[in-house]
């Protein structure tokens, strides 16, 4: 039996997540902005976390800690989406991105590390994503979060020495979630309008016909059983997850640029 803390736990991953590490008899703190979308299971402690405010988030971390009495695993798994032209970006769009994808992310890493070193051990799991590596038109500020938070996490990797603390990168490609539903949308003019329209199509397309959240989960709950987990994985279909990381790995920039605007109609 684990404790296992971890955030958005309320729909997609997160409630697959949540859902299976309960089921089996683990422990789980699973975190909501409103606490009343989490099911109510045997075994899932409900926790009202925002995001947004870090002190907040530091009062959380520390109650759910408090009741558990320690951690064996914290998941960075809550997230948000932005679509619409880079161009068009604001900065208050950018922070409020990078605010709930990779500094609040950062902030429980610290308090989970600060936590798991008294304890002598634990596993931080951060859910970013493919489009780190494989950016999504007009997802600027989406790709760029994940981005940041997989390099933080590549970092950590390579401070930890000796330490029993692991950490793992799991990077999810398209999986079949609401995310689609509730992605916050730029304002934009005439310019972009059918090419946004065009790639918000492929997107939502692609999304549909992915796999269901229960892949990644399943994938999650072995890497909190296995003894020495890999420190990245990616997770979806065999040619977003296996193929096509691979072969952009070995192009050049010129010819990456050409296979996505392909893969999105541009």
């Amino acid at each position: 039996m684990k404790r296992v803390f971890l955030t958005g736990a309320s729909s997609g991953i997160g409630l697959a997540t949540a859902t299976l590490l309960a089921e089996r008899g683990d422990e789980v703190w699973g975190t909501s902005r409103d606490i009343a979308r989490l099911p109510p299971l045997p075994h899932l402690h409900p926790v009202r976390l925002d995001l947004g405010d870090l002190h907040s988030l530091g009062q959380s971390f520390a109650a759910a800690l408090n009741d558990a009495g320690h951690f064996d695993v914290v998941i960075n798994n809550a997230g948000s989406g932005h679509f619409g032209p880079g161009e068009f970006l604001t900065v208050d769009a950018v922070r409020q991105q990078f605010q709930t994808v990779v500094f609040a992310h950062i902030e429980l890493c610290r308090l989970a590390f600060a936590a798991m070193r008294v304890h002598g051990s634990g596993r931080i799991i951060n859910v970013t994503s493919l489009a780190s590596r494989l950016p999504v038109p007009f997802m600027g500020a989406y790709n760029a979060a994940k981005a940041a938070m997989a390099s933080f996490t590549m970092s950590l990797q390579l401070e930890l020495e000796g330490s029993d603390i692991r950490i793992i990168d799991v990077q999810p490609g398209d999986i079949c979630t609401e995310f689609n539903d509730v992605i916050a949308k730029t304002e934009m003019d005439d310019r972009y309008a059918a090419r946004v329209e065009k790639t918000w199509r492929a997107v939502d397309r692609n999304m549909k016909a992915a796999p269901k959240p229960d892949l990644v989960a399943r994938r999650i709950a072995k890497l909190i059983d296995a003894a020495n987990p890999p420190p990245r994985v990616t997770v979806g279909d065999t040619l977003q997850s296996i193929i096509a990381p691979i072969i952009f790995r070995l192009l050049p920039q010129r010819v990456r640029i050409w296979g996505l605007k392909k893969y999105y109609g541009l």
